[in-house]
């Protein structure tokens, strides 16, 4: 779906579509840092389901991060950001957080880390 230079080719049409008409999730928002695993038990993607959604949801059969989907399937990440969310929605897909909030460092850490390499020049 990409083009020579990377570049996504497809027309504004089709991400439109793939998204039902949404340029954001209805519901449930999916960072663009999540991990990604399909429902366990697995569960049946309905008849109205596109490939695409197909697709992500076999490939999160195994972890794989948000970002690292949209690589695969060639789309924007915003776009699949949005089919992400409805499928965790849904209760096809699982989303988790790949930093838990608690182990983030403090920004005071972060500032004197800053500051101890700057002065290393």
């Amino acid at each position: 779906m990409s083009g020579p230079d990377g570049e996504y080719a497809a027309s504004a049409l089709r991400p439109y579509v793939i998204t039902k008409g949404r340029s954001r999730p209805t519901r449930n928002t999916v960072g663009i840092e999540a991990l990604l695993i399909a429902a366990d038990p697995p569960r049946e993607l309905p008849v109205s389901a596109t490939r695409e959604e197909r697709a992500l949801v076999r490939m999160c059969e195994r972890l794989l991060s948000l970002v690292e989907a949209a690589a695969h399937l060639e789309l924007p990440v915003s776009l699949v950001k949005v089919l992400a969310s409805d499928l965790v929605d849904s209760g096809h897909l699982n989303a988790r957080s790949s930093i838990p909030q608690a182990v983030l460092p403090e920004s005071q850490l972060l500032q004197e880390v800053l500051d101890g390499l700057r002065r290393l020049r």
